[in-house]
């Protein structure tokens, strides 16, 4: 096509001009010669204007200077992207245009030049429509869509709230000037996105032109794919492909609008795709493009028209082949739809709801283009369709109603035979010449085929039509195939991986000497071991290069890496057949091309389904080649070395095993089904089934050799069969055994037993128990065994209906089986993967609807979707640790297996019990080399048998054993745990000096650590620095663990617990070292909810102005993991970003990424501008760990209003969990669009959003944030960004604003004047930033407190005696701990729910005294554990919540009781449950009898008396027999107590009463706020200090 090309629209013959390089100059001259005006207007997006924006206005004046013309040009820019096509633009654009500003003026004459692409010309379209009643515009559309869809037409819209393109007219531009060279900067996606329109242009309209987008695909895709180059070369090869199609699209579009401008029927054809596509593209907008959504949509309505009886499945198949072939989604179950709307749910009621409003429906009535096949649609207008039925197409499941029709006698052909497809495809591919394929199966399977053998070159397909229907045309290149430089990926296809196996090692090199063979996850489990066995042995290469999670079962799946060898070495080949015939037709195909001819022997007995081994056979003599039977060996044959030709046609049987479905069916009901082209000379195995199956269990069968009928008996009376060896028909059990569930006969027994099909086991699923599973929801009874299944049948009338439907394990046969027996059952039955059925029989649900006549109900099954990525979900998995010995892995190991409620293992004692020996006496007597080959062994049994529910702890050689490391790495690559315990080396080294309980290391320690250092790493997926610490800081260290242990098992959600709170902030440290820091951290984190360490501020002395090393943000996060409970955020912020992080460091970015990854960070900050492919990887290796997804513009370039931070939004809603926006403002005003902005995002997605602005002019917008908001403290060395604030200013200017009402606090009780507690919670609302106020109210009446409590303005109280019993009945709950100890101290109100007791709101009870305890407890050194007992010294109220706070904190066991009254103490103890475990003492005897002394004392006793010398003289016995205990001290007053004395003399360790006054208050300010108050501070103001109260809680999630 030299030359523009003119296509006349409306009678205007050269309006739409194409070509290539006709921007600017053409253009230019054309619409001054014939689109005249004084003032022309180029419009245009902020992309396309510094690109084509200056040389269009240079040129123009060039132009007009050149012809002596006068006119002016006008130049406006709108933000890009579908946004923009709003009221508000499109009104800023008109009041733009009448401003007096404008010089010219702008007048009924003026020109609108529209360059861009959908956007651009539908609302600047719109705009020329309106603007003075109507100006002239010309379209110059940019992108591939708007060149051949919405750029013609005249068409013009805006969006609304209500649906895309409600507002607008019918407004034709003067000219269309479509210049090809704009594809040369289009982005890939763009370029796909328009590929739709194209696709959609042939398959209503041109046969000629799909068939030849379907030849042309790999050419074009390879062009499109390429990155633009600068001297415009990228489409150079595909120029006049890309002319074609576009002018073929064109001219469609204009001769549709010529003979229909206002779509009055015939335009409406255009909008195939659309109707379901544009519903769609209404709920995943803006991150699904249009073309996606019609593309989804395509598929979608021509589905439709095959279920309504209009459309051939071969057409369907096509059109999804084709789409696939140019990377259009094809399903909203698309992996690639999925993650780009981050799992934004579209749900049928949504969809039916936003298709409710299309413009092509008649009133209420929705109308759909259907089509009739490819290049013809149904009718001249769109047809109405009914919901029910689009519901069928949209939903996930199907619902199959009881049959209850009259006596059914139908004819039903069912698709082409699976088997014989896959084998004709393979044969003609190999053979020379053409070869014309009838009744070919268009199925999942054979379009993988297909695939498959395009991507070795083996043949080229095409289809044609004639009066039968759709032919395949397949032209074959004889043998010669090429490696695949693309992995081929088979789905879930068995027979294709068994025949491409051993095809794949007849190609010869091509840009790679391999191809790789893999599949989906089933099929990496399916076996393929015999197989591949067979062909090493006959010097094939063929490696195993997939992960299993059985390391044992690795060699023998998918994925596969096959040599390119030119063919098999041939002679004699030995196979084992007794699992699969697949593997024997897999050779013999492939057979004549070896370099020798070959004798193939079938060893381990009788090969299985012998039939499908005769059927190979038979084609293969079709195809030319005659392979020999020996006469004298068994189960062998003999190949010759030869080539295929190809026969002219080959008509394809239809599939046997899928002809068992509609013959179940006239069985099942009392009908008759004919399949007419099925009969006994059929070579298929499963053509028995009538007569071998169904005859004996009453049907009547009439069967010649082409054709075979089934009559049933009357319905119910099926009969039972006693004994059937079903091996030749494997696949065909499946409708047997649901035919068996209703078969009773009369005899006494009506059980069915089926034999013969060991090898369903590893089908698509295992067959027999998905049936066992399955058919006992329908109250059915099954015994699966390795080899068969027996069925108990029952009276079809007694079928109950499965609860929630029946589970298909995607699975096709399992599918139409069971729509077979819900025919029978009285309720029908839900099948809940409906689309399953696209394996084999693409149109089933069809037939059942056209042919059967069944009734048929859409269940849509879907449900919003959460993850993301491949994160491992908690589960029982056994975890690993391994280490260097002496780096603390037994400790590990135990803390972790109390942490998890698992038994712990250590794998070198375990290995010491198995051998009777210890390791040096192993080591002595086998050799290292022994010893290691014992470890191996007892790892692999350890894998083996008990992979789940437990911890063990390998020994630290254990990576020193290649084969050992490969299963660790399989082992975390597939989902498990395996965690590197670490420790400071010096410390390892240390403490290997000193161990003698193995033996000296043969190499230097540090090399040995140095050599295995590497191998610890590739072996986990998890690390864990194990801190060196003091005896009372073991606690804090176990704490850690925990904390790591239930982030990365996904048992520690802090992202919900956060979500759930009105206000929350995580504060950015600033520090370059953060041990420097652990003196004042506690302080800085007080009101926020996560702690950010950002990496990029450290300064790691080793490296002085560089970036700092792994090992030292390792040990620096390590110590921020030790020192806070807090949720950490691992930021490394680069310099573009407005950070320190060098910008092209990625490498050193991504390792310090991973580290945090592997070290269980709560949540890590990823910017968004880094490689796609390496935000990938961090997302798919993110575990549990939440990513905030972020962009930050310090510049101040982009802009909240004209929705240029739209595009990074939408990346960041690709990659984050949260999505993180900071940009720049530049007066108070820009926070108003910043709010629109928010409330816009919050319309699309319900990921959170942090959205800021920088600057002290942005700070109204950190207030305004709400979520997760960045901040600062005055005691950290500076802000980590300009215009931070600290959470507490931010609540001090919500309290200013009243988003935060003052509420009022009390302590209740008498008497309380002196207490201390106003002064602690006072100081903690001011440190905090809240306007709360503390008061005393003192009274002995609980009733006194109603006008408190039920004020609006009641934020809390705290109660103390004598008012902790009676104020119980004023309140609507109490908390469990409450009702145990007695007693409430803490009151909370919730203002969300009302009160059902009295007016005010709902308010709850609690105990923070055993909290307080506790907490002081654990700060002096105690620690949890199930070996150690308490004491509690006292019998009154008190002494209940020191008895709750040893056995529920502590767990002490047994927790002795001792006091002055044992009467008391009895009572006492009678009150608690049994397994508290409690204890009286009240003799010395009975405290001489302790074998497990206590080493928790707290003593509730009063202070102001003497000791009872009773009491006193088991305490002395205790306290100096009791070594380093610890003593806690109830009573307030004196300082040092009688009690206190007693443990001093003894060494006990003491802790005042006012500490616990301390610690009850911490918890019981967080339960009032949510915010963890420094503890210090309230410890200040009860007169105390020093303690440990600085190391513990900056407290956030337990």
């Amino acid at each position: 096509m030299e030359g523009p090309t003119k296509v006349p629209i409306l009678g205007k013959k050269d309006n739409i001009i194409v070509d290539n390089h006709i921007w600017p100059s053409f253009i230019i001259e054309d619409l001054l010669q014939n689109v005249t005006s004084s003032t022309y207007l180029l419009v245009t997006d902020t992309n396309l204007w510094p690109i084509y924006g200056p040389p269009f206005q240079t040129a123009f004046e060039t132009i007009i200077s050149k012809l002596k013309v006068e006119a002016k040009l006008l130049t406006y820019q709108i933000a890009p992207g579908e946004t923009a096509k709003s009221r508000a633009t499109k009104d800023e654009a008109i009041d733009w245009m009448l401003s007096a500003e404008r010089d010219p003026p702008l007048d009924t004459k003026t020109v609108i030049i529209a360059l861009g692409g959908g956007v651009i010309g539908d609302l600047f379209g719109y705009v020329a429509a309106t603007f003075k009643r109507g100006i002239r515009f010309v379209n110059v559309p940019s992108s591939l869509l708007a060149m051949v869809d919405s750029s013609i037409g005249g068409k013009t819209a805006i969006d609304t709230p209500a649906g895309k393109n409600l507002e607008g007219a019918f407004h034709q531009p003067s000219k269309i000037y479509i210049d090809l060279q704009f594809l040369n900067s289009l982005p890939t996606r763009e370029f796909i996105n328009g590929m739709a329109e194209v696709v959609k242009t042939a398959a209503i309209w041109n046969k000629d032109e799909f068939e030849a987008l379907e030849g042309n695909s790999k050419q074009l895709m390879g062009a499109i794919k390429a990155p633009p180059t600068a001297d415009n070369r990228r489409l150079s090869d595909v120029k006049e492909i890309l002319k074609r199609i576009v002018v073929g699209s064109v001219q469609v579009k204009a001769e549709v609008v010529s003979a229909d401008e206002k779509e009055g029927g015939l335009r409406n054809l255009l909008n195939f795709g659309h109707s379901i596509g544009h519903a769609i593209e209404g709920i995943l907008t803006p991150q699904i493009l249009h073309g996606e959504c019609v593309a989804i949509g395509m598929i979608l309505e021509a589905e439709l028209s095959r279920y309504l009886g209009y459309l051939d499945g071969i057409a369907v198949a096509r059109l999804k082949a084709c789409l696939a072939s140019y990377q259009l989604p094809t399903s909203l179950q698309d992996s690639t739809v999925q993650e780009r709307s981050a799992y934004k749910h579209c749900s049928v009621n949504d969809l039916l709801s936003v298709m409710a409003v299309d413009k092509k429906n008649q009133g209420r009535k929705k109308r759909i283009v259907l089509l009739e096949s490819i290049g013809r649609v149904h009718g001249r207008e769109a047809t109405v369709v009914s919901d029910k039925d689009i519901r069928v197409i949209l939903s996930s499941g199907i619902h199959v109603e009881p049959f209850v029709g009259k006596s059914l006698k139908v004819s039903c052909i069912p698709p082409g035979s699976k088997s014989i497809s896959n084998r004709a495809l393979l044969l003609a591919a190999l053979g020379k010449g053409t070869c014309r394929i009838r009744n070919f199966l268009q199925s999942d399977d054979t379009k993988v085929m297909m695939k498959a053998l395009t991507e070795t070159q083996a043949a080229e397909f095409a289809w044609e039509e004639d009066k039968t229907g759709s032919v395949l045309v397949v032209t074959g290149k004889g043998g010669d195939l090429k490696a695949s430089e693309n992995d081929l990926d088979l789905g879930n296809a068995g027979t294709a991986s068994r025949f491409l196996t051993t095809a794949a090692t007849l190609a010869v090199p091509g840009s790679q000497d391999f191809s790789i063979l893999t599949g989906n996850k089933r099929m990496q489990q399916r076996p393929i071991g015999d197989l591949v066995d067979a062909l090493r042995a006959n010097g094939a290469t063929v490696q195993y290069v997939g992960k299993s999670e059985n390391p044992n079962e690795k060699e023998k799946s998918l994925p596969l890496k096959i040599q390119a060898a030119g063919g098999m070495k041939g002679g004699d080949i030995n196979l084992a057949a007794n699992f699969s015939s697949q593997y024997v037709s897999s050779i013999l195909m492939c057979a004549p091309y070896a370099k020798e001819s070959v004798t193939l022997r079938l060893v381990g007995g009788k090969p299985i389904s012998q039939l499908y081994i005769d059927l190979t056979i038979s084609m293969m003599r079709s195809f030319g080649i005659e392979v020999t039977k020996s006469s004298i060996e068994e189960h062998t044959y003999h190949i010759p070395q030869s080539t295929y030709h190809n026969p002219p046609e080959y008509e394809i049987e239809s599939d046997a095993s899928s002809a068992t479905y509609p013959l179940a069916i006239a069985a099942i009901t009392g009908g008759t089904c004919t399949v007419p082209n099925i009969g006994s000379a059929s070579l298929q195995g499963d053509s028995r089934f009538a007569r071998d199956v169904l005859e004996p269990m009453g049907a009547t069968v009439q069967q010649d050799e082409s054709s075979t009928t089934v009559t049933g008996p009357p319905k119910g009376t099926l009969k039972p069969i006693p004994l059937i060896d079903m091996e030749p028909m494997t696949d065909a059990f499946l409708t047997a055994s649901v035919l068996a569930a209703v078969a009773r006969g009369r005899e006494k027994t009506s059980t069915t037993r089926i034999v013969g099909i060991k090898n369903q086991h590893k089908k698509e699923c295992d067959r027999i128990q998905a049936m066992e599973t399955e058919l006992a929801k329908f109250g059915v009874k099954c015994r699966g065994s390795e080899d068969g299944i027996e069925i108990d049948g029952i009276d079809y009338k007694d079928l109950r209906e499965p609860k929630g439907g029946i589970h298909c394990y995607d699975d096709h046969r399992v599918a139409m089986s069971f729509s077979v027996l819900a025919l029978a059952s009285p309720c029908g039955a839900l099948i809940q993967e409906r689309e399953c059925t696209g394996k084999t029989w693409p149109g089933w649900w069809d037939t059942l609807r056209q042919i059967f006549d069944i009734q048929m109900e859409g269940v849509d099954l879907s449900t919003p979707l959460q993850a993301k990525s491949k994160v491992f979900e908690e589960s029982k998995r056994s975890i690993f640790l391994i280490g260097m010995r002496g780096a603390g892995k037994t400790t590990t190991g135990k803390w972790i297996s109390e942490i998890l409620d698992r038994p712990f293992v250590d794998l070198d004692s375990e290995l010491e019990s198995v051998s009777g020996q210890c390791i040096p006496e192993i080591i002595k007597k086998s050799g290292w080399e022994g010893f290691r080959e014992q470890e191996l062994a007892l790892l692999k049994k350890t894998m083996q048998q008990k992979p789940t529910d437990y911890v063990f702890a390998c020994g630290g050689g254990i990576v020193e054993i290649p084969e050992a490391r490969q299963m660790l790495v399989d082992y975390h690559s597939s989902g498990g745990l395996v965690i590197l315990v670490q420790r400071d080396i010096e410390d390892v080294m240390a403490y290997l000096q000193l161990d003698k309980s193995r033996p000296a290391y043969v190499d230097d320690m540090r090399g040995v650590w140095l050599r295995r250092k590497h191998w610890y790493k590739e072996c986990s997926n998890y690390e864990h620095f194990s801190q060196q610490a003091p005896a009372e800081s073991l606690l804090r260290a176990s704490r850690d663990l925990q904390r790591f242990i239930r982030n990365i098992t996904g048992k520690r959600r802090p992202l919900q617990d956060i979500k759930a709170k009105n206000q929350s902030f995580f504060v950015s440290l600033t520090i370059p070292d953060i041990a420097k820091a652990l003196h004042f951290l506690p302080h800085v984190v007080v009101g926020s909810d996560a702690i950010e360490l950002r990496v990029d501020l450290l300064e790691d002395p080793a490296q002085p102005g560089k970036t700092s090393s792994i090992e030292y943000v390792a040990n620096q996060l390590a110590i921020l993991h030790g020192s806070t409970d807090l949720p950490i955020v691992f930021t490394v912020r680069t310099e573009s970003q407005g950070g320190k992080f060098p910008d092209g460091a990625h490498d050193e970015a991504f390792n310090l990424y991973k580290l945090a990854l592997r070290m269980g960070v709560e949540f890590l900050d990823l910017e968004i501008h880094f490689p796609d492919s390496r935000l990938c990887d961090i997302v798919q290796s993110k575990g549990h760990t939440k990513i905030i997804a972020s962009h930050h513009d310090p510049q101040g370039i982009l802009s909240w209003s004209n929705n240029s931070w739209v595009p990074h939004f939408n990346k960041a809603l690709l990659y984050g969990d949260i999505i993180k926006l900071v940009g720049g403002a530049t007066a108070s005003d820009d926070n108003k669009p910043l709010q629109q902005f928010k409330a816009w995002a919050r319309s699309q997605t319900e990921v959170p959003l942090i959205a800021i602005q920088m600057g002290r002019t942005g700070q109204l917008s950190r207030i305004q944030n709400g979520f997760l908001t960045p901040v600062s403290h005055p005691a950290l060395p500076f802000k980590a960004a300009p215009g931070q604030l600290s959470a507490a200013e931010i609540r001090t200017a919500l309290t200013l604003h009243g988003a935060i009402e003052p509420r009022k606090f009390f302590l209740s009780g008498s008497p309380i004047a002196q207490s201390k507690s106003p002064a602690m919670h006072n100081a903690a609302f001011q440190a905090a930033g809240l306007p709360h106020e503390y008061n005393l109210f003192e009274t002995s009446n609980a009733r006194d407190l109603g006008h408190i409590l039920y004020s609006p303005d009641f934020g809390g109280a705290s109660v103390t005696i004598p008012l902790k019993l009676d104020i119980m009945p004023h309140l609507d709950s109490i908390s469990s701990d409450a009702r145990t100890i007695g007693a409430v101290n803490t009151i909370i109100t919730d203002p969300s729910r009302p009160s059902s007791n009295h007016p005010g709101n709902h308010l709850t009870g609690r105990n923070t005294d055993w909290q307080g305890m506790s907490l002081v407890l654990e700060n002096a050194g105690a620690a949890s554990g199930n070996d150690q007992s308490g004491l509690v010294i006292g019998g009154g109220g008190t002494a209940r919540a020191a008895i709750y706070t040893l056995h529920h904190a502590l767990k002490c066991s047994p927790i002795y009781v001792l006091g002055r009254s044992q009467p008391k103490i009895k009572e006492l103890i009678d009150s608690f449950p049994k397994e508290y475990n409690l204890r009286p003492l009240s003799t010395r005897e009975e405290g001489e009898a302790i074998t497990t002394l206590p080493t928790i004392a707290i003593g509730t006793i009063p202070a102001d008396k003497p000791i009872d010398p009773g009491v006193e003289t088991m305490l002395k016995h205790i306290f100096h027999h009791a070594k380093a205990g610890i003593l806690l001290e109830m009573a307030y007053k004196p300082a040092v107590t009688p009690l206190m004395e007693l443990a001093h003399t003894a060494e006990w360790k003491t802790i005042p009463g006012l500490e616990v006054l301390a610690g009850q208050a911490y918890y019981q300010f967080e339960a009032w706020t949510g915010i963890w108050p420094f503890f210090e501070g309230l410890r200040a103001e009860c007169g105390l200090s020093g303690g440990k109260g600085e190391e513990h809680k900056m407290n956030g999630y337990k």
